[in-house]
């Protein structure tokens, strides 16, 4: 197995994030929605603009996993009025965490994940919470498995699609 590095993410890696973000929203995704959804979702979301604007944000952070120097996963993270729902205020947001395909069963996922809780640990957070794709069958076992409860839903808009995410948190 290689060697794996998680980076916790400059400008100097917008090239790489945008990358990665893109490769696996595709891999995740594209299946199970419209070629012309994805390419919105891709265009709103990765572009160098708002990468950029979410990378310079005090309560963001993004962590790259490399692979040798190739990503190969990615992890964002949001802190007080970065989280995309008002929870509470000493909670984390897990905004996003994913794994290219061909890692996919190789505990990389887990490895980001155990990043989180170092980090949430560090900063004496009560709540670390995420939402995910009702559709999204690996994630949420993923996440119960790491002690991850439903506690809500939201509505996650992707294109002209109506998504259905549930909320799921995980408390310190």
């Amino acid at each position: 197995m290689n060697t794996i590095a998680i980076k916790k993410v400059s400008l100097s890696d917008l090239e790489p994030l945008q990358s990665i973000c893109k490769t696996t929203f595709v891999e995740t995704f594209a299946d199970l929605n419209t070629p012309e959804n994805i390419e919105n979702y891709l265009h709103e979301n990765f572009s160098v603009a708002q990468l950029s604007s979410e990378i310079n944000n005090p309560n963001s952070d993004f962590y790259l996993a490399f692979s040798e120097s190739e990503p190969i996963g990615y992890l964002k993270i949001n802190f007080k009025d970065a989280q995309t729902e008002d929870i509470t205020d000493n909670s984390l947001e897990i905004q996003r965490i994913y794994v290219a395909q061909a890692f996919h069963g190789k505990k990389m996922g887990q490895l980001l994940l155990d990043n989180v809780f170092t980090i949430a640990k560090q900063t004496a957070i009560d709540y670390i919470w995420l939402g995910v794709w009702e559709e999204n069958h690996r994630a949420i076992q993923f996440y119960t498995k790491n002690g991850f409860e439903v506690f809500d839903k939201h509505l996650f808009i992707l294109g002209d699609d109506e998504q259905t995410d549930l909320l799921m948190r995980f408390k310190l």
